[in-house]
């Protein structure tokens, strides 16, 4: 009779055992799942205000801006019922900030700034930092949209816009290297980069054949062929003058000279 206790006790502590030891990872499995959410919606919330940080570079509308804004305001709705509770307050303080601003800018007139007023930097860095931005900004749009946030209508506009910014950057980049090139006399490498711009150009004009800035780009770029053509033809030595062959056979065939 003792013994059948000690084995019933023993196997109640068992599962005893096993019960606390599954009850501990399912704590365990579930804590990990909140830190990996909480860690990707807080990897979503920086890249996406880097990216609102660096919007100054560039001519964004209002839906752009009330895009990024909304899904930082997704990210931290989500964030906070998954931090400590101490940290709750702040990410409620920001979630008010950022309401109040996605409220203003919807009740305010919607802006599209004309992308024809965009200039390239003038520093390399900051050329790096605005390429990095756009494909972010890309990678977000068609991240929201494939979410359902985002109208067809607005994400064809935006994209566009992203793509007709990227194409000036990229025209505009190989042309002011093109000239760096020239000033330095590497002119094979600043006819080349030249060239590969043209070739951009008469591709996209195909598509776009009334982009004025197209059309501008194309006149720019044979001028500075042209100027770089011209400054390797007058920086090369002056070649030799080819032999006068006639003179050479009337020498051979005169008379000769009694000495």
């Amino acid at each position: 009779m003792i013994f059948t206790l000690v084995l019933i006790l023993i196997g109640a502590l068992l599962l005893l055992v096993i019960g606390i030891n599954v009850i501990q990872q399912q704590k365990e499995r579930v804590e990990a799942e909140r830190r990996t959410e909480l860690a990707r919606q807080k990897a979503i919330i920086d890249e996406t205000e880097n990216v609102l940080s660096n919007t100054g570079m560039i001519p964004c509308s209002t839906q752009i801006m009330l895009i990024l804004y909304k899904r930082v305001r997704d990210g931290l709705e989500i964030a906070r019922h998954l931090v400590a509770p101490q940290q709750q307050n702040d990410y409620l303080r920001r979630l008010s900030d950022l309401k109040a601003q996605i409220e203003t800018l919807s009740h305010n007139p919607s802006q599209t700034p004309a992308i024809e007023s965009f200039r390239l930097p003038d520093n390399d860095r900051q050329v790096l930092v605005l390429v990095q931005t756009l494909k972010k900004l890309k990678a977000i749009l068609r991240a929201e949209h494939n979410k359902g946030k985002v109208e067809p209508a607005v994400f064809t506009l935006e994209e566009n816009r992203i793509d007709s910014l990227q194409l000036r950057i990229n025209v505009d980049s190989m042309l002011s290297r093109a000239r760096a090139a020239s000033f330095m006399k590497q002119y094979g490498s600043s006819r080349q980069m030249v060239t590969k711009a043209l070739a951009t150009l008469h591709a996209i004009k195909a598509q776009t054949p009334n982009d004025p800035f197209i059309a501008r780009k194309v006149d720019e770029a044979k001028l500075l062929l042209d100027e770089i053509m011209g400054a390797q033809r007058r920086s090369e030595p002056n070649a030799p003058k080819p032999k006068d062959d006639d003179g050479d056979i009337d020498m051979l065939f005169q008379p000769k000279k009694k000495w």
